[in-house]
């Protein structure tokens, strides 16, 4: 009976021991539910504070990638979004935020929009959600995926995926062909490495100018940065 009880002992002390760590690993990768709004990359801090803006001189040189652009090519202000398809404050920037700035500065060539993959590892949708955005790409209807899939977030499984490719309309066995051999994974890769190089730890995160804001902001923190910028154009 006493060795039994030793073993139950352990039992118990080797099963505490997994569900602690499974805790632990689970709390390293939750969303940051700081005030700026951002999901974090595991064990890391993004660095920001209110209103999250930062500045860098050498970042716009360390960020040399093109992503699908919405908006004049030769607007004076560039906005790179680094984004996860799979991240709340991504899809409230998108569904809050976006259609301002869409109307006040890509609307009227003051700004362009360029979009850059982050997708986190411990979203398990988000890596084929951004080589379907790709993949939609080659055939001229990125941002309609884009927009498709932030609309439909819980629901963008391959097979999801792959019903969006037919709602907007593409060639779906060209798509599914894309999407199934992961030819888009380099890309999406290339898009991180930049972004870790620019002092991106999580989405989303949007380089205006070459500065850093960090978050899903209120709109007033984008305008004020957004119209810093003009003003220097104009100076």
């Amino acid at each position: 009976m006493k060795n039994e009880s030793m073993l139950i002992g352990v039992a118990g002390l080797i099963l505490g021991a997994m569900i602690a760590f499974a805790y632990l690993t689970m709390f390293a990768q939750v969303h940051d539910q700081n005030n700026n709004g951002t999901c974090l990359v595991a064990g890391m801090d993004s660095g920001a504070e209110a209103p999250a803006q930062q500045e860098s001189a050498n970042i716009a040189e360390k960020v040399s990638l093109q992503g699908s652009v919405k908006g004049d090519p030769n607007a004076p202000v560039k906005i790179i979004e680094y984004s996860d398809f799979e991240c709340p404050y991504c899809a409230k920037f998108y569904k809050e935020t976006l259609p301002l700035i869409e109307k006040e500065y890509i609307s009227t060539g003051k700004a362009k929009l360029e979009y850059r993959h982050f997708p986190l590892a411990f979203h398990k949708n988000a890596q084929k959600a951004a080589e379907a955005s790709e993949c939609a790409a080659d055939q001229g209807k990125f941002w309609e995926m884009h927009d498709i899939i932030f609309e439909n977030q819980e629901q963008i499984a391959i097979d999801d995926l792959k019903t969006y490719a037919v709602q907007i309309g593409l060639d779906v066995q060209e798509f599914n062909e894309c999407l199934d051999s992961g030819i888009k994974s380099a890309k999406i890769r290339d898009d991180v490495a930049s972004g870790k190089d620019a002092g991106v730890s999580g989405t989303p995160s949007f380089l205006i100018n070459g500065r850093l804001v960090v978050g899903a902001q209120p709109y007033a923190v984008f305008k004020q940065v957004i119209d810093g910028e003009l003003a220097k154009k104009s100076s």
